[in-house]
Formats: C-alpha cells, structure tokens, sequence
C-alpha cells in the first residue's frame, strides 16, 4: 500500500492534475507490482512561492514547474525496481503533465509492513491471517 503524495504548482490544470496522478499510480502497478486497487493518493496545489526546488542539483538544471512525488511504500523492492519506477514516474508526468522530466523530484520512504492500517484502527499487516 504505498502512500503517494503529490505536490504541483496551482497553475496546474484539473486534466494535467488527473493525468499525473494516473501516471503515478500506473507506474507503481507496473514497476511495483503494486495492486490496480491500491490506490492512495493526497494531491496538492500550491503558489509558486511554496514550491522550493534549487536551480540546479546533481547536474540537473530544474526550471519552474516542479513536482514532488514522494511515496510511502513497504520496504523490499530492489533498486532496479526503485530506478525503474522514478524513470517511469519522470517520464509519463512529462509526456502527460506538462513538466519535464528534469522537474520530477521523486522521495521514496520505506517502511515496514506493521506500520500501516486501512482503517478501523487495526494494523492488517501485522494481524496473522
């Protein structure tokens, strides 16, 4: 059950917003193995005084238009999954969200599978089935 939270510029439209979240979620199915129904999501709009991000990091010059993609997931996956899932991220947001790759930044927090619960206050994961 990854946890995604998205945070976008307000100029933003509600089609880009929807088609960056369904990006997101799709890469997680397909480089995860996340399942289609587990889909939990907190997307934000913010001015564009609230969305910090450095001219240039690492080499890569980063423009105006940033997105934070930061997921909570289990821990487990290997690091080509993990690589393989931020170039799936960086590139579906670019070709349907109208930001480049470059101004995806991605955050992955790992944790482990007792720190979740899906509702009613019970840790599913941690209960034996």
């Amino acid at each position: 059950m990854p946890l995604v939270r998205i945070s976008l510029s307000q100029d933003v439209s509600d089609d880009q917003l929807s088609a960056i979240s369904d990006a997101v979620h799709a890469a997680l199915v397909q480089k995860f193995n996340v399942p289609a129904a587990d889909r939990f999501q907190v997307v934000t709009r913010h001015p564009a005084a609230e969305l910090i991000c450095t001219p240039e990091y690492l080499g890569i010059k980063h423009g105006a238009r940033i997105a934070f993609v930061q997921i909570t997931a289990n821990e487990g996956r290997t690091v080509e999954m993990k690589k393989d899932l931020y170039g799936a991220i960086a590139s579906s947001i670019a070709e349907v969200g109208g930001i480049a790759a470059a101004d995806v930044i991605i955050n992955l927090v790992e944790v482990k599978r007792e720190n979740w619960s899906f509702g009613n206050g019970i840790a599913q994961y941690a209960t034996p089935q």
